[in-house]
């Protein structure tokens, strides 16, 4: 996707100084994911993304923009100031480092923006197990306690090609229902968190149970299932209301490991 970009105030790209405080941060703490992403092993080359609402400023300011990686950019590379910035209907806002987004990122992207207002952080993979757990009918099995997070708490979708019908979003959307982690079906796996914080656990224990389904599956001996009432409390425990914060202590134990990396605060 590639419009005209319009230029931030001072001609370029938005720095520390001329932006808005809230957004700064989430352009720092989006660029740290997309480091963490990369740290963990779990891009695709420039072919996938992850997005991030934008504050609504205090001056009346527009709503419904979140922040995008520029396409053709690795996750690794990523910078707060490179980040493209753009609306609902994809025009881009802020260019950052191109002006250009990846088209069925936008379509995924903008559909869970626009449906989810609780939500702040979109993240979608295509990792080898992810994708591997994608394809099985069964999907996610409950034989492992990061698989046990998403208990009664995971969605799938249907593959209808690459997602550049604008149309395919209200199934998104519909199939997503009130839930936070969707498979969708042979491509990938797809989260959504109240912070950046929640979307990298969600996505972290997400891709952890599917790496350990695909190799307790490739063990060939019979797996052991949890008794039901077991599934449900440790999906009630992980999912109580202590998870925000425990979100933010990860995250923040996280940051350490790009210690020494590039500053993705620039």
């Amino acid at each position: 996707m590639t419009t005209t970009p319009q230029q931030s105030a001072a001609g370029g790209p938005l720095s520390c100084a001329e932006g808005r405080e809230a957004e700064w941060q989430v352009r720092c703490d989006l660029a740290a994911l997309y480091r963490l992403i990369a740290h963990h092993r779990m891009t695709d080359l420039i072919y996938t993304h992850i997005s991030a609402r934008v504050p609504k400023s205090q001056d009346g300011g527009p709503e419904h923009q979140f922040l995008i990686n520029p396409y053709g950019v690795l996750f690794h590379e990523i910078t707060a100031s490179s980040l493209v910035k753009i609306d609902l209907e994809g025009k881009v806002v802020d260019p950052g480092a191109t002006g250009v987004v990846n088209a069925a990122g936008f379509t995924i992207h903008s559909a869970i923006h626009m449906a989810r207002p609780e939500l702040a952080c979109v993240v979608h993979t295509h990792t080898e197990a992810g994708i591997a757990v994608s394809a099985q009918r069964h999907g996610l099995l409950p034989i492992s306690q990061h698989a046990l997070k998403f208990y009664g708490h995971l969605a799938y979708h249907d593959y209808e090609g690459i997602a550049l019908e604008l149309d395919e979003r209200e199934r998104l959307v519909r199939d997503l229902g009130p839930h936070k982690a969707m498979i969708l079906r042979n491509h990938g796996l797809l989260v959504a968190g109240r912070t950046i914080a929640e979307a990298f656990n969600l996505i972290y224990y997400l891709e952890r149970a599917c790496q350990a389904q695909i190799s307790a599956l490739a063990g060939g001996s019979e797996l052991v299932l949890p008794p039901e009432e077991v599934r449900l409390r440790t999906a009630a425990q992980f999912n109580g209301g202590a998870s925000l914060a425990h979100c933010d202590m990860a995250w923040n134990a996280a940051l350490r490991l790009l210690a020494g990396s590039p500053d993705w605060r620039v």
